[in-house]
């Protein structure tokens, strides 16, 4: 792994206008990061299904599973 010593090292070494370009991509990716940071990606799940309407009540889904268990095995097939 390279150090942060090594690495200013060879950022030392480049000319005045190459280190105003990394300057540049550095500060344009810490303002990303930090933008994702605040703006919660990586972020919870809570509301991302809010647009499908309410979920069914825990009755709904017992009445499905007891339909489902009334046809179960079934003869035709």
């Amino acid at each position: 792994m390279t150090t942060y010593e090594e690495v200013l090292s060879v950022i030392e070494k480049l000319p005045t206008v190459e280190k105003a370009r990394l300057l540049e991509d550095i500060s344009a990716a810490l303002r990303r990061e930090l933008a994702q940071r605040e703006s919660g990606h990586g972020r919870s799940l809570f509301g991302a299904f809010a647009d499908l309407g309410t979920a069914p009540s825990a009755e709904d889904i017992d009445n499905v599973r007891r339909e489902m268990r009334n046809n179960f095995p079934r003869e035709d097939i």
